[in-house]
């Protein structure tokens, strides 16, 4: 029998790790609402017809998608909910909007995007420049990772079919000017897409009257399930089908619904509605008692992003010295889920491509940790973390070296 005493532990002497979890990575995805999953349920189990059936099973389920619809438009604050095309998420939305777009415009083969868009909208712009052609504006970021929009005038053309930004970036939370680059992208005549998924059910809209010709939503970035999303088409929006082979959605996406779906969608996006002073008030307040708490209590270390102008859930701290996934993987045994603005992959290290378009230094960058918050969670919870991230970090700080001059570890 060893006898022999344990090596001493990084999580010796830290608060018991709650049961049930805490969760702080909302902009990955969101838990699904209680509500959400009893709508979905009976859709499920016994109301399964096909919205295209001419049966009362089908006109159930066509009722179903039609109120869903109507949910979503006045979420959005859309003028009618024709406007509305359910899809599978957000990429497909952002998909459809600028290959859709740039399909109806064939002429014009320039669009205008930044440096800092989700991948769905930045993988795509690369891919169509690289193996289709088009000729692609990457506009740059300031070091808040704010957005000038007077790029966006400099870069557009005669040729230039869409211009698509998003309204909230997923890792700092930073908001472009909408109104503003609408305002510019309209005087040029293109088409403007939004990429809406992080801000949909945190911010109030009112689509009808912005400059916004396309814009993308995610069912489960706001307590929906996986799977569902949906592109609003501001009427007389000239756009191609991405999905071809029937007449769904009025011609614009082939294939049956998801009525389920979509169905738990349309509660989400209810509840979001009725929710948004929580949002801005309740969930604003439990994430500036993280952030300060955090920058209070831990040295070298800095949050990322314009600190006022940014979703009210979202803060991204760099810790100097470390890297972010160490702090995540002590962070995940100790009940916290968060992310990293970094991603390790086949052993080398690759940086967060928003930190880097703001400019921020290999030590920052490297070390970012980005915390999501949602109008589940609570004041104990941020006391827990407030609790164990510093000593968290101060622990790896110890054993850890770092030198700033390396590129890679």
């Amino acid at each position: 029998m060893n006898d022999s005493p344990r090596p001493p532990s990084l999580l010796d002497g830290l608060p018991p790790r709650p049961e049930s979890g805490i969760y702080l990575d909302n902009n990955a995805t969101t838990p699904v609402a209680p509500e959400v999953v009893a709508r979905m349920v009976p859709l499920l189990s016994e109301h399964y017809g096909n919205p295209s059936s001419m049966h009362s099973f089908g006109a159930r389920a066509g009722d179903e998608v039609a109120r869903a619809r109507e949910k979503v438009a006045a979420l959005l604050g859309a003028a009618q909910p024709g406007e509305i095309v359910f899809t599978s998420g957000g990429s497909e939305s952002d998909n459809f909007a600028i290959v859709g777009t740039l399909h109806a415009h064939p002429d014009k083969r320039h669009l205008v995007t930044t440096e800092v868009e989700h991948p769905a909208v930045l993988g795509l712009c690369r891919e169509l420049q690289k193996r289709h052609g088009y000729d692609v504006t990457f506009l740059k970021v300031d070091g808040a990772g704010r957005l000038d929009p007077a790029q966006v005038a400099t870069a557009l053309r005669p040729e230039t079919a869409l211009v698509s930004v998003m309204m909230a970036n997923n890792e700092t939370g930073v908001l472009f000017d909408i109104e503003a680059i609408g305002r510019v992208v309209k005087q040029h005549g293109a088409v403007f897409h939004v990429d809406g998924v992080q801000a949909a059910g945190k911010l109030p809209l009112d689509l009808e009257h912005s400059p916004v010709d396309l814009f993308a939503v995610s069912g489960h970035k706001l307590h929906a399930a996986k799977g569902v999303g949906a592109l609003y088409v501001r009427r007389g929006t000239k756009l191609r089908p991405l999905i071809v082979g029937g007449h769904q959605e009025r011609g614009r996406r082939a294939g049956t619904e998801n009525v389920a779906a979509i169905a738990g969608l349309g509660v989400a996006c209810e509840l979001a509605a009725a929710n948004l002073a929580i949002e801005d008030v309740q969930v604003r307040r439990l994430r500036d008692r993280l952030e300060q708490g955090l920058l209070a209590a831990i040295p070298d270390c800095q949050a990322n992003g314009d600190p006022s102008y940014r979703l009210p859930n979202t803060t991204n701290i760099s810790f100097r010295y470390i890297e972010g996934e160490g702090i995540l993987l002590l962070l995940d045994r100790v009940g916290v889920a968060a992310s990293s603005g970094s991603a390790c992959t086949s052993g080398s290290l690759e940086p967060s491509h928003v930190l880097r378009a703001m400019g921020l230094p290999f030590t920052l960058t490297h070390g970012s940790i980005r915390f999501s918050l949602s109008r589940y969670n609570t004041g104990a919870e941020i006391d827990y973390v407030l609790a164990v991230l510093p000593r968290i970090v101060e622990r790896l700080r110890a054993i850890t070296p770092f030198n700033e001059q390396r590129a890679t570890f």
